[in-house]
């Protein structure tokens, strides 16, 4: 899901606690500000921090001044023979090419299993809003091809598409049959999406908050703000591992006691609108409710459950949204390209930086 969503969700769950909205009531927003924090930080620590330390074993760096398509093609062949000689898992990193202080020379990679071979066609110059500048569509009309000994199977549709800003990593990972698996950004969501970092957090929460008890603070207090904030941070940090296992990609859960992802449900993707609008509206929706059970109390005729709140501010809406939708598609719903769910994560990555 997108950012905002984790947010949002995050906020949510937090408000769940009845000691957040206690304590928000007495301006100490506290509880929300570790929910939201936590909501995206497992997001925070992939695309701002652990991507820049990751280890890559093959790195393909095009030269700007001469960009050369069977040099990439060469290059990431070159990955594939070290995995199929050593049999282990290969790290390969693209590297974009900067043409200018707003422009970019777009490239795709692409694996041909039928005919064995790895293929690299550069593309158009890009601004950093992605946009093709016009007149540059052919500047390299030639496709650089290299053959690979084993077959390349992808998790995901699109080819290995390289723009702005930094490039992609893919991993190549040895399946049984000797080909391998092209994991896409294999240092996302590898160890910062697994419910029990959420734990840990919470954990180091918990010690920080008891350090007071050892210099005369009330070691009730302490302990009670410590279980309160260890809760908030592993509820709100679950509360995005959950979301993004709806997906595809999905998460490693229970790292390190697993070392790899775990296929999602594949739900949705990360980019759908339908899906994000409905986690922050869902949301907000919970957020109203706890923050109402703290006020006064209200007048019969303005009392409400939450399955009343969520019936006729979610149900009700998205039983009408979803008839009126269908009459207009005569049945048939609107068909669209999908990309992956890291494919979607990365793009608004790159747009946000």
């Amino acid at each position: 899901m997108k950012g905002f969503s984790h947010f949002m969700s995050g906020v949510a769950v937090a408000s769940c606690g009845p000691w957040a909205v206690e304590a928000a009531l007495q301006q100490n927003p506290i509880f929300f500000i570790l929910g939201g924090a936590c909501g995206i930080l497992p997001d925070t620590l992939d695309f701002k921090f652990y991507r820049f330390f990751y280890k890559h074993d093959v790195y393909v760096e095009p030269d700007p001044a001469h960009p050369d398509p069977q040099m990439v093609a060469n290059e990431v062949a070159r990955a594939v023979q070290i995995a199929a000689k050593e049999h282990r898992y290969v790290r390969l990193k693209l590297s974009s090419i900067r043409l200018g202080a707003d422009f970019w020379q777009q490239y795709t990679v692409r694996f041909d299993n039928v005919h064995h071979e790895v293929t690299c066609q550069f593309g158009s110059v890009v601004n950093t809003g992605q946009v093709p500048v016009p007149g540059t569509e052919d500047r390299y009309p030639e496709v650089g091809r290299a053959p690979i000994p084993a077959g390349v199977i992808q998790t995901y549709d699109s080819p290995l598409k390289v723009d702005i800003f930094d490039g992609p990593t893919a991993g190549l990972a040895p399946r049984k049959d000797g080909d391998f698996d092209l994991e896409f950004l294999p240092w996302h969501r590898e160890w910062s999406h697994a419910l029990t970092i959420g734990l840990f957090l919470g954990l180091i929460w918990m010690a920080c908050c008891m350090i007071p008890a050892l210099f005369g603070k009330t070691a009730a207090d302490c302990w009670t703000l410590a279980w309160q904030g260890f809760v908030t941070i592993a509820g709100c940090y679950a509360i995005h591992v959950i979301e993004d296992q709806l997906g595809h990609m999905g998460s490693n859960l229970f790292f390190p006691f697993t070392k790899h992802r775990t296929e999602g449900l594949h739900w949705m993707h990360s980019g759908d609108g339908l899906p994000n609008f409905t986690a922050v509206w869902l949301s907000c929706l919970i957020i109203f409710y706890n923050l109402s059970l703290r006020q006064p109390a209200l007048p019969p005729e303005q009392h409400f459950t939450l399955w009343k709140l969520l019936l006729y501010a979610l149900v009700i809406p998205y039983a009408i949204f979803g008839i009126l939708r269908w009459l207009l598609c005569l049945g048939k719903p609107p068909e669209g390209e999908k990309g992956d769910d890291a494919d979607d994560e990365w793009n608004d990555m790159k747009a946000s930086s």
